[in-house]
């Protein structure tokens, strides 16, 4: 016995107690009795946590640089970052199963697919990727579907950088400013021009330089684990359709190609080259 160590808790809240892990632990049912069916489970719901916590960071994120509070909109950042790193190593775990140890269970999967997470649909809708089709499998649970259609109505992430851009007095079109928020951002010449402008003069807008480096962080680690979603998808289930109806690995390569702040990555053609000081 480890003397000072708590070890009565038949009146007193444990470890498992705070943690709910009788809940947690309990939620994984595979229904095929295949090996690897647990592994598929477990990969999915770790997934689907660590979405629920990068959803409550960028809400943070978001409401700070709507206060013109870019510091600690910083920190909510760099932990998106941190979690992102953790989702993408998530597939490195889930492509150790092969396409026979999937094919043992799929069709246990039925009709779901990841295709219905609407976590990841919320974190598309706050960073821009805004189609009101992507509500339909959320239709028959109203909780739900009106967490979607919230962000869906509300500013982006972007919305809120361009918006905190004007109010720093950074020429931004009205068109833009002025927007239907439901509609998904187009690359913008003007917008391009305002972020050329933070880079080239990056000691007089140095929080919003490290804004801009932030978000491009962010699209960067999104991209990453998109990719690393297609690969891990083709490497075991190749060019069949998904689950649910879903299109499968040409659909994730599709998204591949599209982006959330186009500006950010235009501006690096444009920008002029530094005069040497020498």
């Amino acid at each position: 016995m480890v003397e000072g160590v708590e070890t009565d808790f038949a009146r007193r809240m444990s470890y498992g107690d705070y943690l709910h892990l009788d809940r947690l632990l309990s939620a994984q049912q595979p229904l095929s009795g295949q090996h690897d069916e647990l592994l598929f489970i477990t990969i999915h719901q770790v997934q689907e946590l660590w979405m629920k916590l990068l959803n409550h960071e960028l809400d943070l994120a978001m409401a700070n640089i709507r206060a013109d509070a870019l510091r600690p909109a910083f920190k909510a950042l760099a932990r998106v970052a941190r979690i992102q790193k953790q989702l993408v190593e998530a597939w490195d775990v889930l492509s150790t199963m092969t396409p026979h140890d999937y094919l043992a269970f799929r069709d246990s999967l039925g009709s779901s697919s990841g295709f219905q997470s609407w976590q990841y649909r919320l974190i598309e809708f706050k960073l821009g990727t805004k189609d009101g089709f992507m509500m339909k499998p959320h239709a028959h649970r109203p909780d739900t579907l009106a967490l979607l259609e919230a962000a869906f109505a509300a500013p982006s992430l972007y919305d809120e950088a361009l918006r905190l851009l004007a109010r720093r007095g950074l020429p931004l079109p009205e068109a833009v400013l002025g927007r239907d928020v439901t509609q998904r951002h187009l690359p913008d010449e003007g917008v391009t021009a305002a972020w050329a402008m933070i880079y080239e003069q990056a000691e007089t807008h140095f929080d919003l330089y490290e804004l801009a480096e932030e978000l491009v962080d962010l699209e960067d680690a999104f991209q990453t684990w998109r990719f690393r979603h297609m690969k891990t998808v083709e490497r075991i289930i190749g060019h069949r359709m998904g689950t649910g109806g879903s299109a499968g690995v040409s659909y994730l390569k599709g998204a591949l190609e599209r982006s959330f702040f186009p500006e950010l990555w235009t501006v690096r053609t444009k920008l002029k080259p530094v005069p040497s000081r020498t």
